[in-house]
């Protein structure tokens, strides 16, 4: 780069703007630092939206392991009399058992999410009540299970 007759020269050739617009005005370092506060900001969102679509994802399986348990409790008393005991039981197995996976893949997809967001504000739900919680319900469900298989199937 050269200055030729108060010009500056690029590869040989001549551009139209004077030395003096090559000089960088004294506002533009606010300016640089006004724009990574406001990427910075921008990325603290975007981790904190990230959190909050974390959890309706675990509020998602939860509600979703929620009724089918309720489902595979209610199959064994509505569908009595109407189909044989056999399929009684195996549609209450499938559905409280897809309620225990519910409750697990709750829990796996809120704690094991991958590469964690850049420093949220909004502070995550603890492992540990997860797994304490979700345990509970699997428990629910298998203890719902056992009552599908070895429960009256009749009011009497």
């Amino acid at each position: 780069m050269t200055l030729h007759q108060g010009h500056v020269s690029l590869s040989g050739s001549y551009s139209t703007g004077s030395a003096e617009s090559l000089f960088v005005p004294s506002d533009t370092s606010q300016q640089e630092s006004s724009q990574q506060d406001s990427a910075d900001r921008r990325t603290r969102l975007a981790a904190d939206r990230t959190v909050f679509a974390a959890e309706r994802t675990y509020a998602a399986w939860v509600r979703t392991g929620l009724a089918a348990l309720a489902s595979g409790v209610g199959a064994k008393k509505l569908l009595e009399g109407v189909v044989a005991d056999w399929m009684i039981w195996g549609v209450g197995t499938i559905l409280v058992l897809f309620s225990a996976f519910s409750f697990g893949a709750a829990v796996w997809r809120q704690v094991f999410s991958g590469a964690p967001p850049p420093h949220p504000d909004t502070p995550r739900i603890p492992p540990a009540l997860l797994i304490a919680v979700n345990g509970f319900l699997v428990l629910v469900a298998l203890s719902a299970l056992v009552s599908i298989w070895f429960g009256r199937t009749g009011g009497d």
